[in-house]
């Protein structure tokens, strides 16, 4: 880790860990119902320690969870990050193998819920601040910090947060969460992201559960619902869903040539998996644009009658399947919700009800975006092996409220995360040496932002 930074890392390793530990062992898990006071209390943990990194921070309301937002810095350009300070439910615990608001280093990676979705790269950027003004002084640019409370649960109150403050957030360019390395250990760096459209199909059978010797006469609505699941989907795995490919955009010569330089391992993929093959035994550079370029519709969850222990002989009376349909530019989760009740229509499937459940727009910045280059050229600063620019990820979120609504470009890079780091799972981890290396880069982002690495100063 060269540099001034790197030599200051490397001297307060343990307690640049243990600071992160402090901020891993608050349970602030949005999708549960906690005390109000254990979100707000992490909310000001956050607040204090940008204020010992050198930023005005402050708490602002939303109706749900507190917003931390925070500026350190001055000059012509604008740089907001993007975080957030809630996590993922830790269930099922049995199969932690430690405590996962207990921060546990084994093999050389730390292990708890958050590190790597989102507290990690969040604690790594406030650190970085920190060393940054230690080794150069302020920033000659302002440097804003939003950090959310309710991203695990669809961020339903960013929105509103952020029309509201539109003047406060304007940036020249957003550091968003979410990047991570490849297999080979090369930084990714993410431009854009998927929308989606989440719904649930219901189906409704007699009023109440049926001896199974009706099963002949009396309406399944799980077969039901396999029927209606059938139109969206054809035996080769093919998405047939009426009129969701004509409003799909086409991808830019500049995204085709960025995607044609991934060096996309599809082996390495199907062993982390433990799987024999991709879905439709997809591999290479076909399996690299199905995810980076054409929408989905993924079965996440389906639940109708008996399921526990033994037989239980009945006709179920009710129901539902949850599905995510990740789209491309040009596919609006409005839209989509429409197509499949038409669709459903059009084949006498009428009384299979869909219900809109959430939606997010698509979202992307050019690839040869400044942005882009000077995530590029910060990678490169601190030594790191190549990176790889991808026009987009297979993942979603409110990125669209900032590119789109704000105008604001916006990429994920940073890399906490690596390909085992089992994000929303049992055993979340990141590697100590990842994190430590991007408290440096982006220690070095912020330099190459600031021009002081270079005259880049196209806005």
């Amino acid at each position: 880790m060269p540099g001034d930074v790197g030599q200051m890392v490397e001297g307060e390793r343990d307690a640049l860990l243990e600071e992160l530990s402090e901020f891993l062992r608050m349970p602030s898990v949005s999708a549960e119902e906690r005390p109000e006071e254990e979100f707000r209390g992490c909310a000001e943990w956050v607040a204090e320690k940008l204020r010992e990194a050198g930023a005005e921070a402050s708490i602002m309301e939303t109706a749900g969870n507190p917003v931390v937002y925070a500026e350190v810095g001055s000059g012509e350009k604008t740089l907001l990050s993007y975080g957030h300070y809630d996590v993922q439910p830790p269930d099922p615990l049995e199969l932690w193998e430690t405590d996962p608001f207990g921060p546990t280093v084994r093999d050389g990676s730390m292990f708890a819920r958050g590190i790597a979705d989102d507290k990690g790269d969040v604690m790594a950027r406030i650190q970085a601040l920190r060393l940054y003004r230690e080794a150069h002084g302020e920033p000659p640019f302002k440097l804003k910090f939003l950090i959310e409370g309710e991203e695990e649960v669809g961020s339903p109150n960013l929105a509103p947060f952020v029309r509201d403050n539109a003047g406060l957030l304007q940036a020249d360019a957003c550091l968003w969460e979410g990047a991570m390395t490849d297999d080979a250990g090369r930084p990714l760096i993410f431009c854009g992201t998927k929308g989606m459209a989440y719904v649930e199909l219901r189906a409704k059978g007699a009023s109440h559960d049926l001896h199974s010797m009706y099963g002949g006469i009396a309406p399944n609505p799980a077969w039901r619902l396999v029927q209606a699941l059938r139109t969206i989907k054809d035996e080769k795995g093919g998405l047939t869903l009426d009129g969701l490919a004509e409003l799909a955009e086409e991808p830019t010569q500049a995204e085709l040539a960025a995607i044609a330089e991934i060096p996309f391992d599809d082996a390495a993929l199907r062993a982390s998996w433990e799987v024999d093959s991709l879905d439709r035994g997809l591999t290479g550079e076909a399996a690299l644009r199905e995810y980076l370029l054409r929408p989905t519709a993924n079965i996440a969850g389906i639940q109708g009658g008996y399921t526990g222990p033994g037989s239980k002989t009945i006709v179920p009376s009710e129901a539902f399947v949850k599905m995510d349909f990740r789209l491309v530019a040009g596919q609006h989760p409005d839209e989509v919700v429409r197509l499949i009740r038409e669709h459903l229509v059009r084949r006498g499937l009428s009384d299979v009800e869909v219900v809109d459940l959430h939606g997010v727009e698509t979202a992307k910045t050019p690839v040869d975006a400044p942005v882009v280059r000077q995530a590029v050229e910060a990678w490169e600063d601190v030594g790191s092996a190549e990176p790889v620019v991808y026009p987009t990820i297979g993942g979603s979120g409110p990125t669209a409220l900032f590119t789109n609504e704000l105008g604001v470009p916006t990429i994920m890079t940073g890399c906490v995360v690596n390909p085992e780091s089992r994000i929303h799972s049992p055993n979340e981890s990141a590697r100590v040496e990842d994190y430590l290396a991007a408290v440096c880069y982006f220690a070095a982002f912020f330099e190459r932002f600031g021009g002081s690495r270079g005259a880049d100063d196209e806005r």
